[in-house]
């Protein structure tokens, strides 16, 4: 009886050697074929628009058009200069400069601006009344539609890729603005893009107050926002340069500059 587990322990090894010897006269490419390997993760991008049906390819296309030149292609719906990717850079996919990639999964969810729960629909139109100092856009309606189609596509889930990130905005830590200090810095590091005056030097560069910028009802209306919004990428050709304190500073002095009031009549946005 004392022999038995140093049998069991030689046909263990028996066996591994068997098994080594079996793995050896198989040929790699067949060995490991019984194994697919696991999809790698590569770094997030939008998925070819090539591979959709005709008749959503247009409707995205479309989208994508609205975003980019929202007075332009929806004129009748907009009252200031502002896009969609005035805010939303890289047509919704720069990284913590509030992405629309996920929008589509994020919502419906609760808002404290409009105490209840907002679909993704709202969001759009609290964008149109506000950002773009408009009004809404019909519910069904071929540019609500399309705006839609586009969010949704870019917040399709692809499993080969890493997962996206960078939604929503890197908030920064509270810092007391000096608005003086922010008017020498948008006269040195802004005004070349938006202006002296703020009045914009046409797309991509938006106006950042007077009659044709966002209203006062619009989230880049808050310093807090603002500052997170230009600390991660303003100037354009220039990320990095500024302080969190620059960026505080240079969205309280914009803050203090005169633009459009709200419409009350679209406070359910």
């Amino acid at each position: 009886m004392r022999s038995l587990p140093a049998a069991i322990a030689a046909c263990t090894v028996a066996l591994y050697v068997s098994a080594i010897a079996v793995g050896l006269r198989v040929r790699p490419a067949a060995f490991y074929s019984i194994y697919p390997e696991a999809p790698r993760a590569r770094t997030w991008h939008p998925a070819p628009l090539s591979g959709l049906p005709a008749e959503r390819l247009a409707t995205v296309q479309y989208g994508k058009l609205l975003f980019e030149e929202t007075p332009l292609y929806a004129s009748g719906y907009t009252g200031s200069r502002i896009s969609c990717g005035s805010c939303h850079l890289q047509g919704g996919t720069a990284p913590f400069t509030a992405p629309v990639i996920g929008s589509a999964q994020a919502y419906p969810k609760f808002s404290a601006r409009a105490g209840r729960r907002v679909s993704l629909e709202d969001r759009v139109q609290e964008c149109m009344t506000r950002s773009e100092n408009g009004r809404p856009l019909p519910h069904d309606g071929p540019e609500m539609r399309a705006l839609l189609a586009y969010i949704r596509w870019l917040s399709e889930p692809h499993p080969t890729q890493a997962a996206f990130a960078g939604r929503g905005l890197e908030p920064l830590r509270a810092l007391r603005p000096d608005p003086d200090h922010g008017a020498a810095v948008y006269a040195a590091q802004c005004a070349g893009c938006h202006g002296a005056n703020g009045e914009g030097t046409g797309p991509p560069f938006p106006p950042l107050w007077g009659p044709q910028a966002f209203n006062d009802g619009a989230g880049m209306n808050t310093v807090e926002k603002m500052a997170a919004f230009v600390h991660a990428a303003m100037p354009q050709n220039r990320k990095g340069i500024l302080s969190a304190q620059d960026a505080f500073d240079v969205a309280a002095f914009v803050h203090q500059r005169p633009r459009p009031s709200f419409d009350h009549a679209y406070d359910r946005f």
